[in-house]
């Protein structure tokens, strides 16, 4: 039997850094448990309510937040405060797959056309691999806008 993955960030400030990768990987956030959302609501907004009903200090209202597939097909992302930095270079890294099957001059393309788009929610670009076939059909480094040390490539 498969199992179903969550992926966790550890954040400065995890509803920044969540609202960018919704962005950038087309997720949504999730409403409060129990609220049903209007197809039109910010459920960031229900957030605040939710958490102020029930008593959580506006200080801790921003230690932890997730993103979902809309399409159920993608793992869930969640995002969680840690008062520490990053002390050293992270083992893992996301792949956004923005050019899936492309190759040379139109897969480049592409990428830095999705390299542009994530720029403007707030990433940094790091550097651009060249396509070097057959074993690297090429991909751009970046950074995330929140920390700067998560590594992910538009792939």
């Amino acid at each position: 039997m498969s199992r179903h993955l969550q992926v966790t960030f550890d954040a400065h400030d995890p509803r920044a850094l969540s609202s960018f990768w919704r962005d950038a990987l087309g997720y949504v956030h999730p409403g409060p448990p129990g609220v049903d959302l209007p197809e039109d609501a910010d459920p960031l907004a229900a957030w605040d309510d939710f958490l102020a009903r029930i008593g959580v200090p506006e200080e801790q209202r921003n230690t932890k937040s997730a993103i979902e597939d809309p399409d159920g097909h993608g793992p869930r992302v969640f995002f969680q405060q840690v008062p520490e930095d990053k002390a050293a270079k992270n083992r893992v890294h996301l792949d956004v797959r923005a050019a899936p099957g492309l190759r040379g001059k139109e897969r480049m393309a592409v990428l830095e056309a999705e390299c542009d788009r994530l720029v403007a929610l707030g990433a940094a670009r790091v550097r651009r691999h060249e396509p070097a076939p057959p074993m690297n059909a090429g991909f751009i480094v970046m950074t995330d806008p929140n920390t700067r040390d998560y590594q992910f490539c538009a792939a």
